[in-house]
């Protein structure tokens, strides 16, 4: 008898990230909390997906999942090319400037130490610090730091960037600045990006769909596409009504459930 074994599944395209009933246990016996459970999502290569919800319902747990950072309690996780993390701090060495900040992550790559300079001051320039190259992160805002984090992202050349609340700790027109920026830069290198916030009028403001999570266990209770054409303005009417729809059905999720079923994760 000739045994012959199937052919191998076909990867997944670059850029796509698919979930297929993932839970996350941590914990075990009786100290064990899940945190995610039974949750489905696929996200089309190049897509700009916002994931909202209460505080402590598995949204940064998702994130680090799919970054491989975390492993998964049940189900399986599938991502077509390298996957870059950015998070609320910009998280940059100190005693480097801007410059030698991303060139750290193109030293990783093993880009030639000739071409990482020049590499990595054009990222900065594309993310509009030209002038401050040089300067190393105390001398910089919250939000040019977290351009330089922007930066050093885009010098991974990622096909998925997950953004885990990049925003949260910046003033509103900070905010709003990183808005236009975060959008510039998606559509020029048009990776997939997963984009975790508290901000609905945010969500909405910048995502191709939103994906609401409810409380313990995570899960998705809720997504929706957005066809209003770019560029959005934060505080336009059909942002305005959009985010208020949203925000409705996160109060209802939260109503329906004890505070003890949101806990941060």
């Amino acid at each position: 008898m000739t045994l012959t074994s199937s052919p191998p599944a076909p990867a997944v395209e670059r850029g796509r990230v698919r979930l297929k009933g993932v839970g996350k246990v941590f914990g075990s016996g009786s100290q064990a909390v899940t945190v995610l459970q039974d949750t489905d999502l696929d996200v089309r290569p190049g897509e700009f997906v916002a994931i909202v919800g209460g505080s402590g319902c598995g949204k940064s747990t998702l994130l680090t999942m799919v970054a491989g950072l975390e492993k998964p309690t049940s189900g399986t996780i599938e991502t077509g090319g390298k996957v870059a993390l950015m998070f609320q701090e910009a998280t940059l060495l100190p005693w480097l400037t801007a410059t030698q900040n991303v060139e750290l992550a193109l030293r990783l790559q093993g880009v030639d130490k000739a071409e990482r300079r020049d590499r990595a001051r054009h990222l900065l320039q594309r993310v509009r610090l030209g002038r401050y190259v040089d300067l190393r992160p105390h001398e910089l805002s919250g939000g040019m730091r977290q351009r330089v984090a922007l930066a050093r992202v885009l010098a991974q050349d990622a096909a998925v960037v997950c953004m885990d609340e990049p925003l949260g700790a910046l003033d509103a027109l900070t905010r709003d600045q990183m808005h236009d920026l975060i959008e510039d830069v998606w559509l020029e290198a048009r990776f997939t990006a997963l984009f975790v916030t508290h901000n609905v009028r945010e969500a909405v403001r910048l995502a191709d769909r939103a994906i609401l999570m409810g409380g313990r266990p995570g899960r998705i209770i809720h997504a929706e596409e957005n066809t209003m054409a770019r560029p959005r303005v934060m505080d336009s009417a059909p942002v305005a009504a959009a985010a208020a729809g949203l925000t409705q059905r996160l109060k209802d999720e939260v109503a329906s459930h004890d505070e003890s079923d949101y806990f941060d994760i």
